[in-house]
């Protein structure tokens, strides 16, 4: 305690740590610093090339909107939320492309500079001198130790997550304390799944078995395969994801996951971050059965893969007639990034009876007009290569391509397009030389 009020100070006099020309690291997703954010924005004018990097940001980043100029601050995310998009919308926020599995440290040391200063929210600080990372864990430790001054935003409404590994840090590591609003940790709404999204999570969750361990992406689809499974007779799931999300919950005390059939972290329910729900958040606080642990260990290839029946569950934007996956980006425009898609779908391709399944309705509208989101060749940022692409599923079916030759990939994935634009797909694969006279008319 001697040591927390020598070191407690307001977010004003924090932020003065932060120079002309640093790298400045948020602590990301619903930990989001607001705090601190808002006290280095009101630093306009007075600093000049600052680079503030974070991921998936939950609150409007005060330091992009205060300064279009962008002579004081600018602002990156490694991926994109939707307060990101908007900023990147008006050209004030900026990507830093990367697979999720090794964003820190490999992207601090020897690509990007290191922080200079790591803005960080936390839980208050426990009996043992140590402040938890609440539901923000993945790289969060290793950007602290690579900091030259690490500055903490406590909040008393955190969940304390534990542990996993790397889910706290002591105080001893800390240089500056700020005690921030104590406002509940955002939510997310409800999302209500479509009748697209009930069909295509009923075709997934016909593959999944006794005793899978799933990850379930963030969307209306994953949460949909949640509900189903958890009305189903399937037992026995394990949990290795890198979210967890409001569907574990549900899973679990409805009896369906007990992770006994785990053959890494056995009932354990293994996640590196997590938003959802007031629900989710009481249910993780302090919860031995829910273990935090660093994104280099969730989204590494061989340990997602050391458990068996690994199912993954991710949404895309687009799928070409070759089997490429477009998940981040509409043409140029940014919509959130890699993430751990690419780290789940080859953890599940490598996992002993594993599936990796990428699932997206077969249209969307567009100024009241209908759009393929089946197209001949994406027409933005790939995601997944088609050598990696596994099973793709809408509510018109499911396809598995692995292994597949490029013709047959093509009338797979036509086959699944919605039926107005099947002819034009397949007019489209001809012209390509992905179409031959074997094909059967679509």
């Amino acid at each position: 305690m001697k040591q927390y009020e020598q070191k407690l100070v307001t977010a004003e006099e924090a932020v003065k740590a932060v120079k002309s020309g640093d790298w400045v690291a948020y602590s990301h997703f619903v930990m989001f610093p607001e705090t601190l954010d808002r006290a280095l924005a009101m630093r306009k004018g007075e600093l000049k090339d600052v680079k503030v990097k974070a991921s998936t940001g939950m609150h409007p980043a005060q330091v992009a909107f205060t300064d279009p100029e962008q002579e004081s601050f600018i602002y990156h995310s490694s991926f994109f939320s939707h307060s990101d998009r908007q900023l990147g919308d008006r050209n004030l926020a900026f990507h830093i492309p990367g697979n999720y599995r090794e964003e820190v440290p490999k992207l601090y040391q020897g690509y990007t500079g290191k922080p200079n200063v790591a803005m960080l929210k936390t839980t208050s600080m426990d009996q043992n001198g140590f402040f938890n990372f609440g539901t923000s864990c993945s790289f969060t430790h290793a950007t602290a130790k690579m900091a030259d001054t690490v500055i903490v935003e406590v909040n008393q409404k955190v969940p304390y997550c534990l542990g996993g590994n790397h889910e706290k840090i002591h105080i001893s590591e800390v240089d500056y304390i700020v005690e921030g609003n104590h406002q509940p940790l955002l939510t997310l709404p409800e999302v209500t799944a479509s009748e697209e999204d009930q069909k295509i999570a009923s075709l997934i969750v016909e593959e999944i078995e006794d005793g899978s361990c799933l990850q379930l992406g963030i969307g209306g689809i994953p949460n949909a395969v949640g509900k189903i499974i958890a009305d189903s007779d399937v037992k026995d799931l394990g949990c290795h994801s890198e979210m967890l999300a409001d569907a574990y919950v549900d899973l679990y005390e409805k009896g369906k996951m007990s992770g006994a059939k785990k053959t890494t972290d056995r009932y354990k329910m293994v996640y590196t971050f997590a938003m959802g729900s007031e629900k989710l958040y009481q249910f993780m606080d302090k919860n031995p059965v829910c273990a935090a642990y660093s994104v280099d260990y969730t989204n590494d290839y061989q340990v997602i893969a050391s458990n068996d029946r690994v199912v993954s569950i991710n949404n895309a934007l687009q799928v070409d007639l070759f089997g490429q996956i477009c998940s981040e980006s509409q043409g140029y425009r940014h919509i959130s990034g890699t993430g751990g898609q690419l780290d789940f779908t080859i953890g599940a391709m490598l996992s002993r009876g594993g599936k990796g399944f990428i699932c997206l309705k077969s249209t969307r509208v567009r100024q009241g007009q209908l759009i393929s989101r089946i197209v001949p060749t994406v027409e933005g940022i790939i995601t997944v290569p088609r050598s990696l692409a596994f099973y793709v599923v809408t509510e018109y079916g499911k396809v598995l391509i692995k292994g597949k030759t490029t013709w047959e990939i093509a009338e797979a994935i036509i086959s699944i397009a919605h039926p107005e634009f099947r002819d034009g797909l397949v007019e489209q694969a001809q012209i390509m030389g992905i179409w031959t006279k074997t094909n059967k008319k679509i």
